[in-house]
């Protein structure tokens, strides 16, 4: 195991215990080569994941075996997925299966079971409940002070922010950096599947059932091979948009509590299955999310030594349905990162301090990470294009929605493979300068 020069343990500081800090949590603990002590902080009273379904699909599957946690991850294998016209039902587009083997095909699962499954590979007493973080403190002497909320102090070579849209890191790394509300609101539930299996077309695959403005979507989250009957459950997640420049509701976040009457009252001119199924939702169940967004940052770090990982270093609120993949791969890379610097390139140098190693690895996780960011972004640029040349009618914008939801070109999302990418990392670099690569690797990247 390589000492450091001036400490032989990195301290690593990780914000917020979503997919993306546990996944980091693993990863940095996994290391062999690297002494590296890694503590993560949670504001909330207890570790549970807020909403009700995701997506696990072939970039989630990877980053999951790569971490160790794959086996408890199940849910409803996504073989139909159907667009209809949310008014008056007409099925509009279908597809079938994807053609990946089975293991690496889309599943829709509970978070539960993410999150579950992600906490079985966190070594005992990383994780640290009840810390909220307030402020940062850029020590000049290396590394961060942190200040949380209870009066306790924590000091860390290392802070990775991952936590969420509302990123207390990201506003001390990048004080001028804003995000707004974008106009969609999301309420989302489980329900029993026995209060929905009689309406038709509605509990019998993953659908999406597109209104004026917004959708309602449906999707099974249980393996019948798996699950009792009696205990498989649909997630429904319905959205609606405004104009956020005309907006005066107050907005909140993330996982607020509502009521049945608040959502069905933004349904109502929807097909009567639609309705129907919103009407058996078990009172007080539902959760509202309100979609907030910000521009795209230059750079994903700060001060050498503050990192930005998941919804915190690309702040787009679910834009592609991925997001716990992104924050996954993100900790990922970031462990191979530490190893590579403060192992393989240590062991080539005669004196190597803390600092130096950092600004390495944090260059090291730009140069990989801010590319493929960058690219979500102008994808959205382009499709907000795209759909500005629409006719400003129901039937232009829906065929619109048909069109985005059926076209390809996404494969760079949903079917990366990070370990990949860190290979040709690893193959493409220029070893002259360390911790950094060639303008092929970042242009193939784009």
């Amino acid at each position: 195991m390589v000492q450091l020069q001036d400490n032989k343990t990195l301290h690593v500081a990780i914000i917020g215990g979503g997919p993306g800090g546990l996944a980091t949590a693993i990863a940095l603990s996994a290391l062999s080569n690297v002494e590296v002590h890694v503590t993560l902080y949670e504001k909330a009273r207890e570790l549970r994941e807020i909403g009700a379904g995701l997506n696990i699909g072939y970039n989630s599957w990877r980053c999951l075996e790569l971490l160790g946690a794959r086996s408890e991850v199940t849910g409803h294998l996504i073989d139909e997925v159907q667009q209809r016209n949310g008014l008056d039902g007409n099925l509009l587009a279908k597809r079938g299966p994807s053609s990946l083997p089975v293991k690496y095909q889309s599943r829709r699962v509970r978070r539960t079971r993410l999150q579950r499954s992600l906490l079985s590979q966190v070594p005992a007493g990383i994780i640290q409940l009840r810390k909220e973080l307030i402020s940062i403190e850029n020590l000049p002497e290396g590394g961060a002070s942190l200040n949380f909320s209870d009066g306790t102090q924590a000091f860390a070579d290392l802070v990775v922010g991952g936590d969420g849209i509302r990123s207390v890191v990201r506003q001390t790394a990048f004080p001028d950096h804003n995000i707004k509300f974008t106009g969609t609101t999301i309420w989302r539930t489980l329900v029993p599947s026995s209060l929905i299996s009689h309406i038709p077309d509605v509990p019998t695959c993953t659908s999406w059932w597109h209104g004026t403005a917004g959708h309602v979507y449906f999707s099974p989250v249980d393996d019948p091979s798996e699950t009792d009957s009696e205990n498989q459950e649909i997630e429904i997640s319905a959205r609606f948009l405004v104009d956020p420049e005309t907006d005066k509701v107050r907005r909140w976040s993330w996982g607020v509590d509502t009521t049945n009457e608040n959502v069905e009252a933004h349904f109502t001119n929807y097909d009567p299955r639609v309705r129907e199924a919103l009407s058996k939702v078990p009172k007080d169940s539902w959760k509202e999310f309100s979609a907030f967004a910000g521009p795209r940052l230059n750079e994903l770090h700060a001060w050498n030594k503050l990192v930005l990982i998941g919804d915190a270093s690309h702040p787009l609120t679910g834009a592609f349905g991925s997001g716990a993949a992104f924050a996954m791969e993100d900790g990922w890379i970031l462990a191979q990162g530490v190893e590579y610097v403060f192992s393989t390139l240590a062991s080539k140098q005669s004196s190597f301090s803390k600092d130096e190693g950092l600004r390495k690895v944090l260059s090291i996780f730009d140069t990989i990470r801010s590319p493929y960011y960058k690219r979500m972004y102008q994808h959205l640029d382009n499709m907000k294009a795209k759909f500005a040349g629409v006719a400003d009618t129901f039937e232009g914008r829906l065929q619109a929605r048909i069109a985005a939801f059926s076209e390809g070109g996404l494969d760079w999302i949903y079917q990366n493979d990070i370990e990949q990418v860190w290979k040709e990392w690893l193959q493409q670099k220029d070893d002259s300068i360390p911790g950094q690569v060639d303008a092929s690797f970042v242009s193939s990247s784009l």
